[in-house]
């Protein structure tokens, strides 16, 4: 209907999961919950329905349990399908107003695998007169329009050789977000203690990822006071650039990475910041060693090596 409220007024929300062929044979979903729980929240800021989010996980599940086989058959083990629940103001109607008409559904489609990036990712700062989100605004939501007005910026970063933007917030040049995912610095305070730093949620600027919420989770669990590797400190707080390029230039600056459903886990190498190219070290060549950690915790209880909550096993159906 070229009338609907989506069309015009931007009414729309989703989600981003994926279902997963774990190593064991089972169909998986990554804390699916969550992502329910999200979709709600975002549906209410555009003043779409609400719902019972219990109902929504039922219906991501019975997809899942119903055709996962379908696009995951046994023999892809290690493979996962992406699931894009979505809801949409359908009212055909022009005027400002909140639409009284709405559809939610559900796309399962397949999707490159984009943590891999030869190299690490590089990232392209955000100018100054540029801006995703600010305070107050609605970037913490799962919105669609978070997104289009970022594209350009985006098609930009490209054409200069960078993979995403890294989105800057006020003359202080805040870090907030790189393209669509969260953005994590591993850095050593000029005290010397070992911090994972990111973004708070507090402002509201940037979105509450689930793969951000299980990366601080699991670094609280498992590296406050680790044996294998140095105990690292999650400090959720705004910073600044001038902030890592003083580590980088004093070598306190460890790693980088920036994590989300579609590029899960990416390690950077390079952030282009007003005219210098700020190089991210990498342990590993092609990746740091806290980022492979935290990876690979990740991918074995998304695939079935670690037994986990979080790997939600979804019994399938013969139809």
């Amino acid at each position: 209907m070229p009338t609907a409220s989506v069309l015009h007024y931007a009414t729309e929300c989703f989600e981003g999961l994926k279902a997963y062929r774990g190593y064991d044979g089972k169909l998986r979903l990554f804390r699916p919950d969550c992502n329910a729980r999200r979709l709600l929240m975002s549906s209410a800021r555009i003043a779409l329905p609400t719902f019972d989010t219990a109902e929504v996980e039922k219906l991501i599940k019975e997809l899942v349990a119903v055709d996962g086989a379908k696009f995951l058959p046994k023999s892809d083990a290690g493979k996962f399908l992406y699931l894009r629940p979505t809801m949409i103001g359908t009212q055909a109607e022009l005027g400002v107003q909140t639409p009284k008409e709405a559809m939610l559904f559900i796309i399962a489609t397949y999707m490159p695998e984009l943590s891999e990036t030869p190299g690490g990712m590089k990232l392209l700062a955000s100018q100054n007169d540029t801006v995703r989100a600010w305070p107050g605004g609605f970037g913490f939501a799962k919105v669609g329009a978070n997104y289009g007005p970022s594209l350009m910026a985006q098609q930009e970063a490209r054409r200069l050789g960078y993979n995403q933007v890294l989105w800057l917030l006020g003359d202080e040049a805040q870090v907030t977000e790189a393209g669509a995912s969260n953005f994590f610095t591993l850095m050593r305070s000029k005290e010397g203690k070992l911090q994972l730093i990111t973004a708070p949620l507090g402002d509201k600027v940037i979105l509450d990822g689930v793969t951000r919420r299980s990366v601080i989770q699991l670094v609280k669990e498992r590296l406050s006071d680790s044996k294998d590797l140095e105990a690292v400190e999650v400090v959720e707080r705004q910073y600044t650039m001038s902030e890592i390029v003083a580590a980088s230039e004093e070598g306190r600056l460890i790693e980088c990475f920036a994590c989300g459903t579609a590029f899960f886990v990416a390690p950077v190498s390079k952030i282009h910041f007003r005219g210098v190219d700020i190089d991210i070290p990498m342990a590993q060549g092609e990746i740091g060693d806290y980022t492979n950690v935290i990876k690979n915790w990740l991918v074995d209880i998304m695939y079935g090596r670690a037994d986990h909550e979080w790997g939600v096993v979804v019994e399938e159906k013969e139809i």
